[in-house]
């Protein structure tokens, strides 16, 4: 009976090494690869774009800052402070990242010197709630969520000056900006199809992941429930596997919403994922206070 306690915590042990292992059912991930930590000592990760190199840019938000991940030194860096704490990410055509700036509630395109530009500051003569996450087509139309998570470090009026939390539509000459869906309650994670075609918007405040067609002009059409779950930040592989984040790690999901694998992530929470690397194979992982990094058989398309 003395070892009763002993053998207890070894089934406890064994049980929880089983519970944190990966996952993989249509073997996306390379042979015996391994989750790696890059670098860790972040308040809070987020908003991880792929450059055209493969390099990864992303927030440290509470510490303003923009960091950028070397693919090929492994070596990270501060790429811009002030950032207006910056939270989703996403690189343009031209190579100009496009950031949503929730300090003041803007849409910021940066150049590779970190010049930044205010793209979109109001709907409407009114602030934004606070962009939070964007996607960029292939055409160059941009999708933007819009929730409403009040920060302390706001001077302005911590109320929405919107009429709701609502999907955005921005068009590639940026001249007209408007809500495509106002039937939301609190979007966040954000990914399109490489072809220009679906987009899926996460909406954890319904607990739900949205379908949608786009059609001309900007237009959503045909929205259909995808998951029912929400998720922080997403993004797709070739193959159209939706990869979604949150307290579980990473999941990921087939074309018919069913779950084929999942990359557990040792930190309280995961906030968003990206494709790295020239090849587009190393999966790129913000959690928390730290960056992680696999390698996978398909790649990503961004």
């Amino acid at each position: 009976m003395r070892n009763f306690p002993m053998i207890i915590l070894f089934l406890l042990a064994t049980f929880g090494n089983i519970q944190a292992q990966i996952v993989d059912k249509k073997n996306l991930i390379e042979k015996n690869a391994e989750l790696k930590k890059i670098e860790g000592g972040f308040s809070f990760t987020e908003g991880p774009a792929v450059s055209r190199l493969g390099d990864v840019y992303f927030t440290d938000q509470p510490n303003n800052r923009i960091m950028k991940w070397s693919f090929f030194t492994g070596e990270t860096e501060v790429f811009l402070e002030n950032a207006g704490r910056s939270n989703g990410m996403f690189f343009d055509k031209s190579g100009n990242l496009i950031a949503c700036a929730d300090m003041d509630n803007q849409i910021w395109s940066i150049d590779e010197e970190g010049n930044k530009t205010i793209l979109i500051e109001s709907y409407q003569g009114k602030k934004l709630n606070g962009p939070n996450d964007l996607f960029i087509t292939p055409t160059g139309e941009m999708y933007i969520t819009d929730p409403l998570y009040k920060r302390d470090y706001w001077t302005r009026d911590p109320e929405s000056q919107q009429d709701g939390e609502h999907l955005y539509f921005l068009s590639a000459n940026r001249l007209q900006f408007m809500p495509v869906d106002e039937n939301l309650v609190r979007p966040n994670g954000i990914v399109g199809t490489p072809d220009g075609k679906n987009l899926y918007v996460s909406d954890p405040g319904a607990n739900k992941i949205y379908k949608y067609d786009i059609i001309e002009d900007g237009y959503l059409s045909n929205r259909e429930i995808y998951l029912e779950r929400g998720s922080d930040g997403m993004t797709i592989d070739f193959r159209g596997n939706i990869y979604v984040t949150g307290e579980d790690g990473v999941k990921i999901y087939n074309k018919k919403s069913e779950e084929i694998g999942h990359i557990p992530i040792p930190e309280k929470w995961t906030a968003n994922v990206t494709f790295a690397g020239p090849d587009r194979k190393t999966l790129f992982i913000t959690a928390s206070e730290s960056v992680y990094k696999i390698r996978m058989k398909v790649y990503g398309t961004y």
